[in-house]
């Protein structure tokens, strides 16, 4: 399972419309930013309380890129 697929995986067992999420890859020299876009109903199950649930997909993240040797950034595209 790629990176992208694990933040799909993460974000369907989260949400209610599982059809419309799309995760898009942007390779940068820098860093690979994942852009996450979910159904507008479906952005508050993703953010989370005091956006915590997004905090916790970030701490994944941070933890599979420090062990690839790469820089993964999540952005939640509204």
């Amino acid at each position: 399972m790629n990176t992208k697929e694990l933040i799909h995986y993460i974000a369907q067992t989260l949400v209610d419309y599982p059809e419309e999420i799309s995760v898009n890859v942007i390779e940068g020299k820098q860093a690979t930013v994942f852009e996450l876009q979910v159904a507008k109903e479906d952005l508050g199950k993703i953010i989370g309380k005091q956006g915590r649930t997004a905090s916790s997909i970030r701490t994944i993240l941070a933890a599979l890129s420090a062990k690839l040797k790469k820089r993964f950034v999540l952005e939640i595209i509204e």
